[in-house]
């Protein structure tokens, strides 16, 4: 029987580029980039879903077109009738990369509100992955649902792993933001956290302090990610640094993070031990950022 790698969370349509007001649309979403570089180095035995809810529209059956054509399952991805993806846009200033959202009736916010169907669609999950935006972007009460959701499928044998990936614009408040993140993390196995990202928020000093602080709210693995430097292994019998990969030309840093946990969680998956398996991360992010775009062609990943 296969086993099953479940990514929750939004996929949107990304609008890039911009040049004379041109752009290229694709799909792309932290959970969806995540599942994109799991599914592309897992073996055959593995299933991997992507678990979120879209509309009735064009877009929406493009997306899930999209999905299936990588090998990515779409069985229970919900329907939500006169909804929509949610839409960002890419433009460049002073060399960077800048983000404009359009979510506020995407369909993803709803996944979480019938919590009979996500139970359904995490029934029999070996993996099950989530981040920070999938829970920022539901209501109070659906966010409980989903990590209500999670707890079973957890209970039920399978392993739970998360990444804050904090975006503090999605929150309310700092506040709301840094106790959501904190609940969500203490249902996870594994939290995959960006120093960077973190330091502001919970005050982290180092990656160190990152890593300890999970580790106190009961995670058994931390991989702390922190650009080019090392990332932090952590687990209540080690702590190790992982040297980053040195691209050879850094062209696009987009979905660095997310290819990094894809990479790591189906290198984990193969029983590779956890220093191990975040050297193999930082080399498929490092191939990653010396191309364009989140979602890289799978087969550039071995070269």
């Amino acid at each position: 029987m296969a086993k099953r790698f479940v990514s929750v969370g939004e996929c949107m349509i990304e609008m890039a580029g911009g040049d004379d007001r041109l752009y290229r649309m694709g799909f792309a979403g932290d959970t969806l980039n995540t599942a994109w570089y799991a599914r592309a180095l897992l073996d055959a035995a593995w299933q991997v879903d992507y678990v979120t809810a879209l509309g009735d529209d064009l877009y929406s059956a493009q997306m899930r077109r999209f999905f299936t054509e990588h090998g990515i399952g779409t069985g229970h991805i919900q329907q939500i009738p006169g909804r929509r993806p949610g839409l960002y846009l890419i433009h460049q200033h002073a060399g960077d990369r800048h983000f404009t959202y359009w979510r506020g009736q995407a369909a993803a916010r709803a996944m979480a509100d019938d919590p009979a169907v996500l139970r359904a669609a995490l029934a029999g999950a070996d993996i099950v992955f989530f981040s920070g935006i999938s829970v920022a972007i539901l209501a109070p009460r659906a966010r409980g649902q989903l990590l209500q959701a999670i707890v079973r499928a957890r209970n039920a044998g399978a392993r739970v792993v998360f990444d804050p990936n904090v975006r503090p614009a999605l929150w309310t408040s700092a506040q709301v933001m840094a106790s959501s993140l904190t609940a969500a993390a203490t249902v996870a196995d594994v939290v995959l956290p960006t120093h960077a990202d973190e330091a502001p928020v919970f005050g982290d000093a180092d990656p160190e302090a990152t890593a300890e602080r999970y580790l106190a709210l009961g995670v058994e693995e931390v991989v702390v990610k922190n650009g080019a430097e090392p990332a932090l292994v952590a687990t209540r019998e080690q702590r190790a640094f992982v040297p980053a990969t040195r691209a050879a030309a850094v062209v696009d840093a987009t979905g660095a993070g997310d290819s990094f946990n894809g990479a790591y969680l189906a290198a984990r998956a193969a029983a590779v031990d956890p220093v191990a398996a975040a050297r193999a991360a930082h080399r498929v992010a490092g191939i990653v950022i010396g191309h364009k775009g989140a979602l890289v062609e799978p087969h550039l990943l071995t070269a």
